[in-house]
C-alpha cells in the first residue's frame, strides 16, 4: 500500500501523485506478463513460471526449464512446485500444438515425457494445480531444445526383444563411451525395470560402460519382464548425450539351477524346486582348479573347438574338438562333453578347469539350460574372481546393491 488505512490525505498532490505510481506500477506488471498474467509473482525467481491465478488456494510453479530456456537438453522432464493442490495435472505440447504423452512421477515433483523431445524444438508446457476449493492455478514455460549434439553415446541391451532366459540372468546395458562417476546417477534414473510378479531387485555399474541389473534372489520362474532406458538427449558428461532410447521385453523361462559338489564329484540339476537328474563331473585337477562360485551360462555351442597353444604354449597347450560346451568364464570355464574322462567322472579332477560330464548327460544337459541358468561350484581350491564372466550372483545382494550409483532406498 501506499498509504496505511488510518491515514488519509487532504492534498489534492498527494493524491495525483500516488495514482501516478500506481498507474506506473500496473504498467510495469503488464510489461511482464505472459499470457495476460504475471510471470514473476508472491516471491518467485527469475526464470521460474508460476501461477496466473494468485487469488486461488493452490499454487503452481514450474522450475525447469525455464521460461523461454534455449538449448534445453531432448531428456528434459517437467519439474515443479505445487502448494495446497488436491490434484496435479501437466501438459506438454509442441509449437505445432501436438500433445507429448508422459508420466507424473509418484511424488508430484516431475513429469517426465514417454520418449526424448525432438532436437531444436519448442515446447509448451503447463502445470495446472487444483485446491480443495474447486479452484484451479495455472503456471507455463515455453522453452526450446538443443539442436543434435555431434557426440553422442549409444546405449545397447544385450537381450532383446522376446528373448527367454534363465533365472540367473542378469539385464545388461551397455554403453558406447564410457559414463563419468558423476553422472552415473542420472543415467541410472532413467533406467526402469519392471516385472510380473513383482521383484526387488538393483542395477550395479559392473564398469564404466556396462551396468546390470538383477533382482534380491533369483527370477521367480515364468517372470515377465520390461525395461525401458529414457537416456535420448540425456547429458553423458563431457558434451556427450544419450544417443538413444530403449525398451525391451522377455521372459523367464523354467527355474533351472546346477550345484557341483567337488566333495562328491556329482552334479544335481533342479528344475522348478525338484531335482531331475544327478550327474557326475570331473572337475579341474589340482594344478588348474575350477572355480568355486556361482556362475551363470554365458553362451551355448553344440560344437566348438578349444585351442589352448596360445595361452599354454606349445608343451601344455592343446586343441580338441569339444561336444555340448557352455560357456562360465571369460577365463575358459565351460560344462562340455568330455568321453575321454568318462572313466574318472564321479571319482578323480582331471580337467583343466572345466565340468568334465559324459557325452551322454552333456547333450541332455545341453537340451535343458538356457544362457542365464546358474550354476554354483563348491569346494574347490580356486574362488571364482567376480568380474571373470556375469558373476553378478557371486556376491551377497548387500554388496551388489553397493555397486549402484543411486541408493537402494531410493530405487
Amino acid at each position: 500500500m501506499l498509504s496505511s488505512p488510518g491515514h488519509r490525505s487532504t492534498r489534492r498532490r498527494g493524491v495525483v501523485l500516488a495514482a501516478a505510481v500506481m498507474a506506473g506500477l500496473l504498467s510495469v506488471t503488464a510489461a511482464c506478463s505472459k499470457g495476460g498474467g504475471p510471470a514473476w509473482q508472491d516471491g518467485a525467481q527469475p526464470g521460474s513460471s508460476q501461477s496466473a491465478q494468485p487469488d486461488t488456494k493452490a499454487k503452481a510453479t514450474i522450475t525447469g526449464p525455464a521460461a523461454d530456456a534455449k538449448d534445453v537438453p531432448a531428456s528434459a522432464s517437467i519439474t515443479f512446485e505445487t502448494t495446497d493442490a488436491v490434484e496435479t495435472a501437466v501438459e506438454l505440447k509442441s509449437s505445432a500444438g501436438d500433445t507429448v504423452e508422459g508420466t507424473l512421477a509418484a511424488d508430484k515433483k516431475s513429469w517426465l515425457p514417454t520418449g526424448a523431445l525432438k532436437w531444436a524444438s519448442t515446447y509448451t508446457a503447463t502445470v495446472s494445480a487444483t485446491g480443495d476449493d474447486g479452484k484451479t492455478a495455472t503456471a507455463e514455460s515455453t522453452f526450446t531444445t538443443m539442436a543434435k549434439p555431434a557426440n553422442t553415446v549409444a546405449v545397447s541391451s544385450f537381450l532383446g526383444d522376446n528373448a527367454v532366459v534363465g533365472v540367473g540372468m542378469p539385464m545388461i546395458v551397455k554403453f558406447g563411451r564410457a559414463i563419468p562417476e558423476d553422472y552415473r546417477d542420472d543415467v541410472q534414473k532413467r533406467m526402469k525395470v519392471t516385472t510380473e510378479p513383482a521383484q526387488e531387485g538393483t542395477w550395479a555399474w559392473i564398469s564404466p560402460t556396462e551396468i546390470h541389473f538383477r533382482p534380491k534372489v533369483f527370477w521367480q520362474a515364468n517372470t515377465k519382464v520390461h525395461y525401458k532406458l529414457q537416456t535420448g538427449g540425456l547429458p553423458m558428461g563431457n558434451g556427450w548425450f544419450g544417443r538413444n532410447d530403449l525398451t525391451v521385453d522377455l521372459k523367464i523361462g523354467p527355474s533351472l539351477v546346477m550345484t557341483v559338489d567337488n566333495k562328491t564329484k556329482r552334479m544335481t540339476v533342479t528344475k522348478d524346486g525338484k531335482v531331475i537328474k544327478t550327474i557326475k563331473v570331473s572337475l579341474g585337477k589340482k594344478t588348474t582348479p575350477s572355480s568355486s562360485g556361482t556362475m551363470i551360462v554365458i553362451e551355448k555351442k553344440r560344437k566348438t573347438v578349444f585351442d589352448t597353444f596360445e595361452e599354454l604354449g606349445p608343451e601344455d597347450g592343446y586343441r580338441t574338438d569339444i561336444d555340448f560346451a557352455q560357456r562360465l568364464t571369460w577365463g575358459g570355464e565351460f560344462i562340455h562333453a568330455a568321453p575321454w574322462s568318462e572313466g574318472q567322472q564321479g571319482s578323480v579332477n582331471v580337467s583343466h578347469g572345466c565340468v568334465n560330464v559324459s557325452m551322454k548327460d552333456g547333450e541332455w544337459l545341453f537340451g535343458q539350460t538356457r544362457i542365464g541358468d546358474p550354476i554354483t561350484v563348491k569346494g574347490t581350491e580356486r574362488k571364482l574372481e567376480n568380474g571373470n564372466g556375469w558373476t553378478d550372483w557371486n556376491m551377497s545382494f548387500a554388496d551388489y546393491a553397493k555397486m549402484s550409483a543411486v541408493p537402494l532406498a531410493d530405487q
